[in-house]
């Protein structure tokens, strides 16, 4: 293994505080907001379903556009470092440590590659989908993984939250793939019977270099 690769969206980054927001924005309890995102996802619906739910019609870009113009100054759907899991910098410090890349590589709007690089991550590289035009679980997403990985598919690991959008395309372009519990797909994905197609599952970034390295011996 050569590189490893990592997905934002509850791998690096704690979406809690985002949802939160959207959830005041939309005026419904929070709880009831997350309560309806879980019963979707386990339903394999799309997210939006969810919003749609408290508010029918609702139109992501609208809506993201009506919030820009009304706090242009605010956080609004976007994280920053207070957001990211505390286990992150260790994490990739101790990968780095170990003669590996660390490429961050997710689906993410571009004005998600800013915030990240603000945050000084210890990682060689930083690209988002929108830049690359590409999505996962689109197969040539997984080919620019493995181009800005400077490695074979085979020496390159891929981390994420989800089946459907990482571990599964990742493993079908002959990538290896680790599978995170967390976040609410992370719980959910890891109890079907799909994720024994990961190459691990990890309650954490913190397993990740002790698991690499047992892939050594």
């Amino acid at each position: 293994m050569r590189s490893v690769v990592l997905d934002v969206g509850e791998t690096l980054v704690d979406e809690t505080r985002i949802f939160e927001r959207w959830a005041d924005r939309l005026g419904v309890p929070r709880l009831a907001f997350f309560g309806l995102m879980g019963a979707v996802l386990a339903e394999d619906r799309p997210l939006m379903d969810a919003f749609r739910l408290v508010k029918p019609g609702f139109d992501l870009d609208v809506e993201s556009a009506a919030w820009l113009a009304d706090e242009p100054g605010s956080l609004r759907e976007n994280f920053d470092a207070d957001d990211l899991y505390a286990d992150v910098r260790p994490a990739l410090s101790e990968l780095r440590a170990m003669g590996l890349s660390v490429v961050v590589a997710g689906n993410q709007p571009s004005a998600a590659g800013p915030s990240l690089a603000a945050m000084d991550l210890p990682a060689d590289r930083i690209h988002v989908s929108e830049d690359w035009g590409v999505s996962k679980p689109d197969p040539a997403f997984f080919a620019r993984v493995v181009d800005a990985a400077g490695a074979t598919p085979a020496e390159v690991l891929y981390v994420g939250d989800r089946l459907d959008n990482d571990v599964l395309p990742a493993k079908r372009a002959g990538l290896r793939a680790a599978l995170l519990r967390r976040g609410m797909l992370g719980y959910l994905h890891a109890g079907r019977p799909e994720a024994r197609q990961a190459d691990t599952v990890l309650d954490g970034l913190a397993d990740l270099p002790g698991w690499i390295a047992d892939q050594a011996d």
